[in-house]
């Protein structure tokens, strides 16, 4: 099969290769999904680049979501059947056969029915976005998504990948959502995905507007803790929970005494260490949403997997939506 490899960090053009390699067998517990579409995301361009690891062993094929259909199972696999249309998620997280390739083989534990109606784009889309959104949602309380039925969310970044998911995610379980973003372009992908305030926070008055619609936000999903603290405080109260999923240049400096004040609290959040259970939870609800028909693709930008390098600089350099490649 044709994959996208690299067999040393570093950056996209000097380490990533479309090469043929041995199209691999599924093992126990295993599945082979031919790949119709391989989502990137920053978390792949970073490994990639040496930021979060170190070189692989032999070869590695990246990207942890993708799309496609189940082509074999190993032994002691019931579902996904042949045949049958998925989506994957964090498929190359310890495991070299990631989906920018013809083939991935993973976990079954790692694939969901993708719903019949549903484009080949939204499985691409899910993963590490949707389910790290989900996550977001529900870490820090009770874990119970019909928790968030009536209360508000605030998404910083609501025209983000995750973001997106988050109030899509969130208006699902019946919350109210205010988001932030940068641009009226932006705006519009948040208010398209379902959020019911967009506020500029560039603009002066964003506290103002944000406390205009109400005066307590139960939880915030963000995206840059540092940018962000002072309207995120701002807007904060007794039992807020702060889930964070993206780090910044420089560690920002906490007011603890602020948040005590408050008795507001943070959540950090890494898929790649989330708890077993807490993983499946979001994982469900992100199946369920998407057979509902409560999610959407993110706008697609295709790259053939020739082009793995534009695709991979284009991620790194803040592409808006989602890159796919097609092998």
């Amino acid at each position: 099969m044709k994959a996208a490899i690299y067999r040393r960090t570093g950056p996209a053009a000097e380490v990533l290769s479309v090469e043929d390699v041995e199209t691999p067998e599924p093992g126990p517990g295993e599945v082979r999904v031919r790949i119709t579409g391989s989502g990137v995301n920053p978390t792949d361009w970073k490994t990639r680049a040496g930021l979060t690891g170190q070189d692989p062993e032999d070869f590695q094929i990246p990207h942890q979501d993708g799309v496609g259909v189940v082509d074999a199972v190993g032994e002691g696999v019931d579902t996904p059947a042949v045949g049958e249309r998925v989506w994957l998620f964090l498929s190359a997280f310890g495991n070299r056969y990631g989906t920018a390739a013809g083939y991935s083989v993973l976990p079954a534990a790692h694939v969901r029915p993708l719903p019949g109606d549903a484009p080949d784009e939204l499985g691409a889309c899910l993963g590490v976005p949707a389910v790290t959104a989900a996550h977001c949602l529900l870490v820090g309380g009770s874990g119970d998504r019909g928790a968030l039925a009536g209360r508000t969310v605030l998404v910083a970044g609501g025209a983000g990948a995750v973001g997106h998911y988050a109030i899509e995610l969130a208006k699902h379980a019946g919350a109210r959502v205010v988001t932030t973003v940068s641009s009226d372009e932006k705006g519009e992908l948040a208010r398209a995905a379902g959020a019911d305030l967009v506020v500029n926070y560039r603009e002066p008055n964003a506290v103002d507007q944000v406390k205009g619609f109400t005066d307590h936000v139960d939880r915030i999903v963000e995206v840059a803790l540092g940018a962000n603290l002072e309207l995120d405080l701002a807007v904060a109260g007794a039992g807020t929970v702060i889930a964070v999923y993206a780090n910044e240049p420089d560690d920002p400096v906490i007011p603890t005494r602020r948040f005590m004040v408050a008795n507001a609290s943070i959540s950090y959040v890494l898929l790649y260490g989330v708890p077993d259970d807490q993983l499946r939870a979001a994982v469900a609800w992100t199946a369920d949403a998407a057979g509902s028909g409560a999610l959407s693709p993110l706008p697609i930008t295709r790259y053939g997997l020739d082009d793995i390098v534009a695709a991979h600089e284009a991620v790194e350099n803040g592409a808006v939506g989602k890159v796919l490649v097609v092998p």
